[in-house]
């Protein structure tokens, strides 16, 4: 199984520029033990930046042929929030189903899970893993590791942020004891349900303190929250 984010999470924070950033991807695809790994973004004024596993010649062909137009991983996730599961969405098409030939062909894995990620001024990211491996094999990882999956993501975008923009110069910000112990075991990979019956609360409750943490840090969901506060040093897993 996987192994832990933390020895991927140290070395991201000594990244300082885009290329070293590429590299990381390596660690990562080691760290979660997948076939591929993608992330691409677009910023503010339509400047893009991927660091990705795929060859060469599959990339050189992805863009000479534009099947982004085609792709209903990007076509999906240009319209959600949550994380889009590639066996979930509708292949029949036959330029859709072309298009995953040719994709099958180059080497692309049978399975994937793609994270649509929204930041500031209009930014928007594409992080994605894709395997080979058996229907049942899938499920099991997905069940286990999705969540990790999307807090890498999250790490990711942000370290990107931080080099193209430089560090963000947002005022200090608190969380409450509450907060921050809320925050502290989603990081652990608790459920909700767990979290609150470790906390004593109820889960109407951890609701609430995640609500205000994830306002507080100007994050987009949940697991950017968790994300933000982790990399700022607010809590410790």
């Amino acid at each position: 199984m996987p192994g832990t984010l933390s020895p991927f999470i140290d070395s991201l924070s000594a990244v300082e520029t885009l290329d070293d950033l590429s590299n990381e991807i390596g660690l990562l695809r080691e760290t979660l033990e997948v076939e591929h790994l993608i992330y691409h973004s677009v910023n503010s004024t339509g400047e893009q930046y991927a660091a990705l596993t795929y060859s060469d010649a599959w990339v050189a062909q992805y863009l000479d042929q534009d099947y982004a137009r085609i792709d209903p991983v990007v076509q999906a996730c240009i319209r959600r929030f949550d994380p889009v599961d590639w066996g979930d969405l509708d292949w029949t098409g036959k330029p859709q189903r072309d298009f995953w030939e040719e994709a099958r062909s180059a080497g692309v894995g049978a399975h994937g899970v793609s994270v649509p990620i929204r930041g500031p001024s209009g930014q928007f990211a594409l992080f994605t893993i894709n395997h080979h491996c058996t229907e049942q094999e899938w499920a099991r990882y997905k069940a286990a590791q999705l969540p990790q999956v999307i807090l890498a993501a999250h790490y990711i975008n942000q370290k990107a942020l931080e080099i193209e923009r430089g560090p963000d110069e947002a005022p200090h910000i608190a969380l409450s004891p509450r907060e921050s112990d809320s925050l502290r075991m989603l990081a652990q990979g608790l459920s909700r349900a767990q979290a609150a019956d470790t906390l004593s609360i109820s889960e109407h409750t951890l609701r609430v303190y995640i609500e205000n943490a994830r306002r507080k840090l100007g994050a987009a969901n949940t697991t950017h929250a968790v994300a933000r506060a982790l990399m700022s040093g607010m809590i410790v897993a």
